[in-house]
């Protein structure tokens, strides 16, 4: 008898090289996933290959670059195939400070990182995704991407953004597939301590959060297309 082939579990994390995209990808790592994820520096995606070895891959890449994003699915998927599930993780926060206070060049990077590289990662996996047949798609939103707050517009606005976007992306997606904007709660990390400081570490680690999350993502389905989740 001839057994069906499995498909292979492959993750992409984006932003995978440290703090809760570390946290998740060592998850994954642990139920049997081949994490493929990307970092903003050389230095911290050796650091994250260190920890998570082949067939694991980790690589430096600049989501706000389509450029730099084409080749590093073109290359992920020669050798892994497409993804099953694609994780957009990767943000930056502006400084604590009014909307007006903030010039450009801060503005455009949050906008670029937040907004631009989703689109960029989307626009370069879920083609292949499509035509394979399956997969999630899981946008990484934010509290303040259905809420707001003082000095943190230009974050708040891309938040937004995302939970606009994903929802579009949901209803051009084919049946069998899903588009998810997930609210992670809030969590320690470098971001979070960015604006709140030493109260921070009154929230839970990424670590914590993560043996939440990730049984609670491979939970989603193409029944979930579209609707706003919260870990």
């Amino acid at each position: 008898m001839i057994m069906p082939r499995e498909e292979p579990k492959v993750v992409v994390i984006t932003g995978a090289t440290r703090g809760l995209g570390r946290a998740m990808a060592a998850e994954f790592v642990q139920r049997d996933w081949t994490v493929v994820g990307c970092g903003s520096s050389e230095a911290s995606a050796a650091s994250a290959r260190g920890r998570f070895p082949e067939p694991h891959r980790l690589d430096a890449v600049d989501v706000t670059s389509d450029t730099e994003v084409r080749a590093w699915a073109d290359d992920v998927m020669r050798e892994l195939g497409p993804p099953s599930l694609l994780l957009n993780n990767a943000a930056v926060i502006n400084r604590s400070a009014p909307l007006i206070e903030l010039d450009e060049a801060e503005f455009g990077r949050v906008i670029d990182v937040n907004i631009k590289g989703v689109a960029n990662v989307i626009r370069h996996f879920v083609p292949a995704m499509i035509e394979n047949g399956r997969g999630i798609v899981v946008n990484f939103s934010s509290g303040w991407g259905r809420s707001t707050s003082p000095e943190v517009a230009p974050y708040c606005a891309t938040k937004w953004a995302i939970e606009g976007l994903t929802q579009a992306l949901a209803q051009e997606l084919p049946a069998g597939m899903a588009a998810i904007p997930l609210n992670p709660g809030v969590i320690d990390t470098d971001m979070l301590r960015s604006c709140f400081g030493g109260a921070a570490g009154s929230y839970p680690s990424p670590e914590e959060w993560a043996k939440r999350a990730v049984p609670a993502i491979l939970r989603f389905d193409a029944g979930d297309n579209g609707r706003p989740m919260s870990v």
